[in-house]
C-alpha cells in the first residue's frame, strides 16, 4: 500500500480521498462496510483502507474509479456526520497503489527496505502486468461498484407489489445484505429532510423500516435510494410501509 500522508490545502485532485475525524470506537470492519455503503452513491469504488495501527486511527481512505466520484464525494459528504462525528475530507496527498498500478506509473518507494523490495518485486511485477492488461490485481471481482444512482436500471430489478400501500411517512426497505446495520441505514437516509429512525427486526434479516416526518418527505427519501446497492447483489427495493 502506499504511504498515503496528507498535506495542505494545495493537493490536487486525484482518485483517492482521505478521512479522519472519525470515531475511534467503531470495529475496522463495520468502518470500511459503512463508508463503502455512504460513498459509493457517488461512483465506483475500488478499495476502502483503514487500519487498526495507533497512528492510523480515525483515519481512513476510499479510492474512486475516477477524479469526478472523489471530487463529489469530498464535497458531498464534507462534514457529514458520520457515527456521530463530523467527517474531514480531503484529497489523498499521494497517488494509491491501487490507481497507481491501473495507469502503469507505479514505482516501488524508495523508502522501503531492500529486502522488502527484493520479497515484493515478483509480486508486484506480475500485478502490474495483470493492470495492463486490463485486471485489477487485487480487486478484480472483489468487490462489484455501485453504479450512480442515475445508472440504477429500476424498476428493472424486483417488482413491486401488484396492490402497494398508499403514500406516508414510513417505508418497508427490501433487499438489504444480513450484514447491514441500523447504522449503515440511518446514515443513508438522513441525508434526506425529515428523517427520524430506521427499525430493523433481528428476526427477520434483509428488511427494515424507515421512518419520517411526512409523507412527502418519505418520498424524496424513497426516490433517491431506490435501487442503491449496499453490495454488488444488492439493491434496495423500497416501497411504503402497509399500516
Amino acid at each position: 500500500m502506499a504511504e498515503m500522508v496528507t498535506g495542505g490545502t494545495d493537493i490536487p485532485s486525484n482518485m483517492t480521498i482521505y478521512i479522519n475525524n472519525l470515531n475511534e470506537k467503531i470495529k475496522l470492519d463495520e468502518l470500511k462496510k459503512s463508508l463503502r455503503a455512504v460513498f459509493s452513491q457517488f461512483g465506483e469504488i475500488l478499495d476502502v483502507l483503514a487500519f487498526k495501527t495507533l497512528k492510523h486511527k480515525g483515519q481512513a481512505w476510499v479510492v474512486f474509479k475516477d477524479v469526478q466520484s472523489a471530487s463529489n464525494a469530498l464535497r458531498q459528504m464534507q462534514d457529514f456526520p458520520f457515527y456521530d462525528k463530523p467527517m474531514r475530507i480531503q484529497y489523498a496527498k499521494s497517488k494509491s497503489d491501487i490507481i497507481a498500478m491501473a495507469d502503469g506509473t507505479f514505482v516501488p518507494r524508495e523508502k522501503r527496505k531492500r529486502h522488502d523490495e527484493r520479497g515484493k518485486k515478483k509480486k508486484d511485477q506480475q500485478d502490474v502486468n495483470l493492470a495492463a492488461a486490463g485486471l485489477n490485481p487485487a480487486y478484480a471481482g472483489a468487490y462489484g461498484a455501485a453504479p450512480p444512482l442515475s445508472q440504477v436500471p429500476y424498476p428493472g430489478g424486483p417488482k413491486l407489489p401488484e396492490a402497494p400501500a398508499p403514500p406516508n411517512s414510513i417505508l418497508f426497505v427490501q433487499n438489504l445484505p444480513h450484514e447491514t446495520t441500523p447504522m449503515m441505514l440511518q446514515m443513508l437516509f438522513l441525508q434526506y429532510p425529515g428523517f427520524k429512525e430506521v427499525r430493523m427486526v433481528e428476526t427477520k434479516p434483509g428488511i427494515a423500516f424507515v421512518e419520517y416526518a411526512d409523507e412527502m418527505q418519505s418520498t424524496v427519501g424513497m426516490q433517491a435510494l431506490q435501487g442503491f446497492k449496499l453490495t454488488p447483489h444488492n439493491p434496495m427495493l423500497i416501497t411504503y410501509a402497509k399500516k
